[in-house]
């Protein structure tokens, strides 16, 4: 029997809300010792609770084990340890170069909390993309509302119940539900916005925080492009995509979504493809522990569709009953077709054929800035590529694996998102960097009060 999640009263969310605006009114978050304690407290939780977030993950999504830990758990741990080590360097006040036209100040910066934060997240990776910007936010100072997919209803529930065990709901709580719980969470105030999901209802959050002027990270998705160059080592390429192609299904904001590829590599590309899905997978991906299902039966028949709109060059077998879907290579594709113009979210994979590397370019930027962009080949012809074209991520000879270096900024440009985290910059996201200047009482010197006597000198020092 599947589970439902039933929705959160809108009138105890707004209590909630209303409770953790006066907990971060109290100014206990400001404390850097209270951060980092909180910050163990969720690393001691997300191991307690490894083994009920597995079991709903496989429940949910068909994860297996290995995949939800180092998809999920894995990439949450290690942010919280990277907070935990360098949150006091990151929170000190920094200096800034005073000017000689404003001797004898001395300026800084100091770094406060935005305050009462809102994280949204989807449903594909549900542990990861919820809980890795909530360490952000409680690395900055903040509280959080915390506000999982209905979709994942047995992650979503386990979730709930970690975070109702490690923290009191003043601080960070979760509330669950559909559509109504999120346009009253959006139509209510908050310090900050933190949404991970689809372009589409990327806007409607945008358009709802502006009424309140509420900055957004907005982290989306797209048509992530994939090319394979006449260079490229197709057996290493076609093992990686097709890596890729299967991490959770296809389930990814930033899978290879299709493949533009040199016209002479196509069908060596099919045929590698096919061998590296036996590799990762066995014989029969049907039959395979480590491969995901699609997430609803709206999924599956969306994702189906479209493989009805080319030659199906691989793969192709489904089950509406298991919710499977096969990975699926297609040719003869139109450029007019849905799966050529809708995020596919899903293991199928349309090949674009391509003669001259211009073309490639010209494609990807009359199209909107992706999410990712993957190039096989040599690396200065790579650089190339990435040099005139945009997007919110790159792997040269690789996909997925940018996501991985904590160390490095995650996050889309233009239809892809806006604002980026992971490591500092989760930090930054939910902080705000005040200017302080600071000028000495001893001293007053007159130049800059009316009626400005000695400009001359004064405009040579401005």
């Amino acid at each position: 029997m599947t589970m439902k999640i039933e929705n959160t009263d809108i009138q105890d969310i707004k209590e909630i809300a209303k409770a953790q605006k006066e907990f971060f009114e109290s100014n206990a978050t400001l404390d850097i010792k209270f951060r980092k304690r909180q910050l163990k407290k969720l690393r001691s939780a997300l191991a307690e609770w490894q083994k009920p977030l597995c079991e709903a993950l496989w429940l949910d999504l068909h994860k297996s084990q290995e995949e939800a830990i180092m998809t999920e758990l894995s990439i949450v741990a290690g942010e919280i340890k990277n907070h935990i080590s360098h949150i006091g360097k990151w929170s000190r006040p920094h200096k800034a170069c005073t000017p000689l036209k404003m001797m004898p100040s001395r300026c800084k910066v100091v770094s406060e909390p935005l305050g009462n934060a809102l994280i949204m997240a989807p449903w594909n990776y549900p542990v990861q993309l919820l809980l890795n910007p909530l360490v952000g936010a409680i690395s900055a100072g903040c509280t959080a509302i915390l506000k999982p997919s209905p979709y994942v209803p047995n992650v979503s529930k386990v979730i709930e119940e970690m975070i109702k065990a490690t923290f009191d709901k003043q601080y960070i709580a979760v509330v669950q539900g559909n559509r109504d719980v999120n346009t009253a969470l959006l139509a209510m105030k908050f310090d900050i916005i933190f949404f991970t999901g689809s372009p589409d209802l990327g806007r409607k959050v945008m358009e709802a925080a502006a009424k309140n002027i509420t900055p957004v990270v907005l982290e989306l998705g797209g048509k992530s492009p994939c090319i394979v160059d006449k260079e490229a080592d197709i057996k290493i390429a076609a093992k990686r995509i097709a890596w890729g192609k299967t991490l959770n299904a296809g389930q990814t904001c930033i899978a290879p979504d299709y493949l533009l590829i040199h016209n002479s590599r196509i069908d060596e590309f099919a045929k590698e493809f096919a061998n590296a899905v036996r590799c990762l997978h066995g014989e029969d991906i049907k039959n395979s522990r480590h491969y995901v299902r699609l997430v609803s039966d709206k999924a599956f028949e969306r994702v189906s569709q479209y493989i009805n709109e080319g030659k199906v060059a691989y793969g192709g077998r489904t089950d509406s009953a298991e919710r499977f879907i096969e990975p699926t290579l297609l040719t003869n594709v139109p450029l007019a077709a849905k799966v050529m113009n809708e995020e596919i979210f899903g293991p199928v994979l349309p090949m674009i054929p391509f003669e001259e590397r211009d073309e490639i370019i010209k494609f990807i930027r009359e199209r909107e800035k992706p999410l990712a962009l993957y190039y096989f080949g040599k690396v200065r012809h790579g650089n190339e590529v990435i040099r005139r074209t945009s997007a919110g991520g790159s792997c040269i000879n690789d996909v997925i694996m940018h996501i991985a270096n904590e160390n490095m900024p995650f996050g889309g440009v233009g239809n892809s998102g806006m604002g980026r985290y992971h490591g500092k910059l989760s930090y930054d996201a939910f902080s705000h960097e005040r200017a302080v200047v600071t000028t000495t009482t001893l001293i007053d010197l007159p130049f800059r009060y009316m009626p400005y006597r000695m400009f001359g000198l004064v405009k040579r020092l401005l």
